[in-house]
């Protein structure tokens, strides 16, 4: 291909606001090739933007990723300006100027006076009707969404919203540009919040909810989010990165276009941005920063205090663990390596002595990869013995429960610890989604009974959720925290209703994606690229689905639409007669996708 055709046809590109987002982009473009003319009413806004594209240049060229020319002729190719009028020659226009109808229509009636009649306007809004801004254009075809994501130079999404009165050459154009940036453009219909953000606004705004309620703390909300799930970062510091004002506009939109309660915006999202504690760039929201603009968390009031103020908790040195499935097994190997000793006990000794040899096995992989010597492999599995019944717990000092996610089977399982378990012994339950108490008054002891949820796969996962009933003792909650610590594990408190903290605020979210296809706004393959490479979530939601196994997804949604009674959510129709058709997930070989039978 010669030089003139690689050319790309959108050149000149200018970008208005020339804020965090603004600035990204621009470095972006000029990093590509065009000529960027940035834009701010604010002489200071331009100055920052031409000083952090010189900062950011720099630091490549000190990792030999430019060389002193390239940077030169980067710096050359981004030009700043306060007037519009700048705007003349682009031919392309990217509006990344506040969240606002008044202010983002005053710019486009502005440039319909300056720009040529084929120059394109996109607008960078996430929560605003694309509609309603190109219908008061003079040239509504040429209008549409360029939704990048933040740090546009790192984040590879970039949404592509037309609408009803988007001319499809002006959409191709952007896309074909998108390409050029080297990201992943998903093409998006006009609706607040698009894909990325439809998803991830709702989540946000159930975890700052949570908080509200105080049921649990925000660092252990944000904790269990990434632990438990992965994530970059934990929702309520996401929401101080993004602005709780900004935060609120999105969601004020989406709630008057769905109407749904999820997406009404939490009373202290309205009562912090009333108080200008806006997150990040204000010094305060919901933490307190270093100064504002920083990303460093200081203490502050709310901040939990060092040490532990729980008391003592009781003195374990053996463990038993009841079930043999893949969870049983992986948290006897998880006490085991971290010393204790633990009584794996199932239905039969055959059950049993299999759930060890596949603990054998897991070792083993440890072992293949360096991950563990083969005496510490040795002394792991020399510390469990398998049993064929409970009796054999007669006494261990901690007996968790992990068997199959049904509270008769639960129930019946504790009335037998109950009588077979030494007085004093903590009893705890590994369930994700049933109310613990419902299983503590099945014995005579309901206050040595507490929830410990750890995530699969238990040997890796780091997060455990710990479930205090209103009977739990003190001394019963302190040594589960303790033991937490000493299997190396990290403990959120949580309190005893659906879901807990991660399942409440993870399956709404996935259902709320499944929604999006039942409505027809977006594929399956569309929104899981959507949510990972533009809200770093590890995997898709419907990659996500399938793993877990929509059997096990529908059963949890129904037990949070029992508990919160909330018609938003209740589970998505596509998801019940995915689950009657038997279509269950990789486990079956076909869930939202198809899998090759093993």
């Amino acid at each position: 291909m010669d030089r003139q055709s690689s050319q790309p046809t959108l050149q000149t590109i200018a970008v208005v606001g020339l804020g965090t987002m603004g600035t990204g982009i621009a470095e972006v473009l000029a990093r590509a090739g065009h000529e960027v003319i940035g834009i701010d009413v604010s002489e200071i806004a331009a100055r920052r933007a031409a000083a952090s594209l010189a900062s950011a240049t720099a630091r490549s060229v000190t990792r030999e990723r430019l060389t002193e020319q390239e940077r030169a002729d980067v710096l050359a190719r981004f030009r700043t300006f306060t007037d519009l009028a700048a705007a003349a020659e682009a031919d392309l226009v990217i509006e990344v100027v506040p969240e606002s109808y008044e202010v983002k229509q005053q710019v486009f009636r502005e440039l319909d006076a300056i720009v040529r009649p084929d120059t394109i306007l996109a607008t960078g809004t996430n929560a605003l009707s694309v509609t309603r801004l190109a219908a008061e254009s003079q040239r509504p075809e040429r209008v549409l969404g360029l939704h990048f994501f933040n740090p546009a130079p790192a984040m590879k999404l970039v949404e592509v919203v037309s609408c009803v009165l988007t001319a499809p050459p002006a959409v191709e154009a952007v896309t074909e540009l998108a390409r050029a940036l080297g990201k992943e453009p998903v093409a998006v219909g006009d609706r607040p919040g698009f894909v990325a953000d439809g998803l991830l606004f709702g989540y946000l705004n159930q975890a700052a909810a949570m908080y509200e309620a105080k049921y649990a703390s925000r660092e252990d909300i944000d904790a269990a989010m990434r632990l438990g799930c992965g994530l970059p970062m934990g929702p309520l510091a996401l929401l101080d990165l993004i602005g709780v004002d900004t935060a609120r506009t999105v969601l004020e939109a989406m709630y008057a276009s769905s109407g749904d309660r999820l997406h009404a915006p939490a009373p202290i999202l309205g009562q912090l941005a009333a108080a200008g504690l806006t997150g990040q760039k204000s010094g305060r929201g919901f933490y307190t920063y270093e100064a504002a603009g920083s990303s460093t968390v200081v203490r502050d009031l709310q901040t939990p205090p060092d040490g532990s103020l729980l008391g003592s908790g009781r003195p374990v040195s053996s463990v038993g663990v009841a079930g043999s499935g893949t969870m049983a097994s992986g948290i006897a190997q998880v006490f085991a390596q971290a010393g204790y000793d633990v009584v794996l006990a199932a239905r039969s000794q055959e059950k049993a002595d299999a759930a060890k040899a596949a603990i054998g096995k897991s070792l083993g992989r440890a072992v293949s990869k360096g991950r563990l010597t083969q005496e510490a492999a040795d002394r792991t599995l020399d510390r469990i013995a398998p049993a064929g019944s409970l009796d054999a717990f007669a006494e261990v000092d901690l007996a968790v429960e992990a068997v199959a996610e049904d509270l008769a089977v639960k129930q019946e399982l504790f009335a037998t610890l109950d009588k077979v378990c030494k007085p004093g012994a903590v009893l705890a339950t590994t369930t994700s989604s049933l109310p613990v108490i419902a299983v503590a008054r099945v014995t005579s002891r309901p206050q040595d009974v507490i929830g410990m949820h750890f995530f699969n796969p238990a040997p890796a996962m780091k997060l455990v959720e710990v479930v205090r009933t209103v009977l739990t003792a003190d001394d019963v909650h302190a040594t589960v925290r303790e033991i937490c610590v000493k299997v190396r594990k990290h403990p959120v408190d949580c309190g005893d209703r659906a879901g807990f903290i991660v399942n409440a605020l993870l399956f709404p979210y996935l259902n709320n994606a499944i929604k999006m296809v039942e409505q027809h706004y977006a594929g399956i393959d569309e929104i899981d690229a959507a949510m990972k490479l533009g809200g770093g979530y590890p995997m898709g939601p419907f990659e996500l689905l399938d793993v877990v196994g929509l059997d096990v997804s529908l059963a949890i949604e129904k037990v949070l639409h029992k508990e919160f009674r909330d018609p938003g959510l209740a589970p998505s129709p596509l998801l019940e007669h995915l689950v009657a058709a038997g279509c269950l997930g990789r486990k079956t070989g076909r869930g939202f996708r198809e899998y090759a039978r093993r």
